[in-house]
């Protein structure tokens, strides 16, 4: 019942284990980390220039030492069960000879993992390469492996030789993520940037081409075990963590149901929470919140649980938003995707985020049955904002994308433009709104953004928010688990800004961006020109830095 009031008792919150394709390994061991704040922000570390010369990296030029690769049956997902491969593990990773063998010991098979083989090419220098999502042969950008026997002494080198995308933060600064166990046993020290010489560059002569990811570390500790990754890691169990915590609040859950909007391919619930005050839903417009349709963007979901903390407060702002608003969240819309490690796609072996509107709901349930709902509640009230929340591996700050296609008059296409301005204003050392776009491409029409925007949303968002950090605000740093967090409590004081029923601030805000695009297009502010001979392209050309092809992440 999509409009059963919280406040109502809910049944005791069940937690399954994550179902797994049965082709895939999983070992027994739970792996957590625990949460920390560095103490102060981790800068970003000194570009370094592409190598020059191209050298072979590969097998022929040394030892594999792990290789887990699912066998996959086919070409496509046919059954999963909890836990995966059944029957017992096999051993990927080559026994070390002796306690003088300093070789490291890999290991990915666990929630969220991906890395599918290590060579040793040196002593103390390691090549990788990563599994590509499952089903498919593209999509390696994803990383998050455990390795064991560690030295202090030496300084590693490791290459990722199989990334695929031509460009990346890691060419400006951004820097992997290492997690030591004795420094968070002994230390209560949890994820922090690490690496030296971080390089990224084109590693392979043929088609497609494939780019190289490299850096060297010293590890803190002897004989650790630690975990390298692309971003802070937030699994499934993560998330069923967060919502038994929720359901075992009674203040929390007294404003909030916890749902299955549906079950994914493998079996594993896609949760829906509606958030509002106790008392029904009766006059109340409607905000729709998602996460996590690609799985390897997990800074979305560190955003979306600081948007859910906020909401679930006591402060008198998110008492406010309840009374005001039903929220309908969704904050993992892909959990299949976010258990077995791919970066972007479902186990359909495709990218959900392009199949809205097409998709049938065998083939891609969350987002068939989120649109759906959202279909279901427009022909009942309105729907006055629509946001998912991404991550994006190419910009730096958090930005966001809107839809602007044009047609409509020049009120209309300014108001797109209000809410970025406002969370920018909210935000101003994180959220770039001269990296926002409007641009309505042809190949975007299966997004979640435009597809809720034609059904009627007429604000409809993809808050993009950077795997590295902030240049803003006089920062030149990583974001932390805590700016992340920050992000979705700034969303929710800019929905009040936003739907403040004394005019001011928004009448503000459109003066500013009407002045801003006049001069942008070289007129006079206050000339009044009209809008609607400017295409969006122009708008997009002037007011943004980056090219539209790389949208949404």
């Amino acid at each position: 019942q999509p409009w059963r009031s919280p406040g109502e008792p809910q049944a005791p919150f069940s937690l399954p284990a994550p179902c797994w394709p049965v082709e895939c390994e999983v070992i027994q061991e739970t792996i957590e980390h625990i949460e920390w704040v560095p103490p102060k922000p981790e800068p970003f570390c000194p570009p370094m220039g592409p190598e020059q010369a191209l050298y072979p990296l590969g097998e022929e030029q040394g030892t594999v030492v792990y290789h887990s690769s699912p066998a996959l049956q086919g070409s496509c997902f046919t059954r999963a069960r909890v836990g995966g491969a059944p029957g017992p593990l096999s051993s990927p990773a080559a026994p070390l000879e002796g306690p003088q063998d300093t070789t490291l010991l890999f290991e990915s098979r666990f929630e969220s993992g991906n890395l599918q083989k290590a060579i040793k090419v040196g002593p103390y220098e390691y090549v990788l390469m990563l599994r590509p999502d499952l089903y498919t042969a593209k999509h390696t950008q994803w990383f998050y492996f455990r390795v064991q026997n560690t030295r202090q002494e030496p300084l590693y080198r490791f290459t990722i030789a199989n990334m695929a995308k031509p460009k990346s933060l890691y060419g400006q600064g951004l820097q992997p993520l290492l997690y030591s166990q004795r420094d968070a046993q002994s230390h209560g020290i949890g994820w922090r940037r690490v690496g030296t010489d971080v390089r990224y560059y084109r590693g392979s002569v043929g088609e497609p081409p494939l780019f190289r990811l490299s850096w060297t570390v010293r590890f803190p500790h002897d004989s650790d075990t630690c975990f390298f990754a692309a971003c802070y890691p937030y699994t499934y169990s993560d998330l069923q963590r967060y919502l038994r915590a929720l359901a075992a609040d009674p203040a929390r859950s007294r404003c909030c149901t916890v749902q299955a909007l549906c079950r994914s391919l493998a079996g594993n619930t896609v949760y829906l929470l509606t958030i509002t005050s106790p008392g029904g839903a009766a006059g109340k417009r409607v905000v729709v919140a998602s996460a996590r349709v690609h799985p390897g963007e997990s800074g979305g979901s560190w955003a979306m649980r600081g948007f859910l903390d906020f909401l679930l407060s006591t402060h008198e702002d998110a008492q406010l938003l309840r009374r005001l608003f039903v929220f309908k969240v969704v904050p993992m819309l892909n959990p299949d995707g976010v258990v077995v490690g791919n970066s972007r796609c479902s186990l359909a072996g495709r990218d959900p985020n392009r199949a809205y509107g097409k998709a049938l709901p065998g083939s891609f349930p969350g987002v068939w049955h989120l649109r759906a709902m959202v279909q279901r509640v427009l022909a009942e009230r309105e729907v006055v904002l629509y946001c998912d929340f991404h991550g994006h591996s190419r910009k730096n700050n958090v930005f966001m994308y809107g839809c602007d296609a044009g047609g409509d008059g020049t009120g209309t296409r300014l108001h797109q433009r209000v809410f970025p301005l406002m969370l920018s204003k909210n935000a101003p050392d994180k959220f770039s709104f001269s990296s926002c776009k409007y641009q309505v491409q042809k190949s975007k029409e299966r997004t979640g953004r435009v597809s809720m925007w034609r059904l009627g949303v007429s604000h409809s968002y993809t808050l993009e928010v950077a795997f590295s950090g902030s240049t803003l605000g006089g920062r030149s740093s990583h974001f932390s688990v805590e700016d992340l967090e920050s992000l979705g409590r700034l969303l929710c004081d800019t929905l009040l800004d936003f739907c403040d029923p004394a005019p001011a601030k928004l009448q503000q805000c459109l003066v500013e961006v009407d002045a801003l695009l006049q001069r942008q297009m070289s007129r006079e502010p206050g000339s009044g020109g009209s809008w609607s001979d400017v295409s969006p392209s122009e708008l997009e050309s002037s007011t943004s830095g980056s090219d539209s092809s790389v949208s949404d992440g």
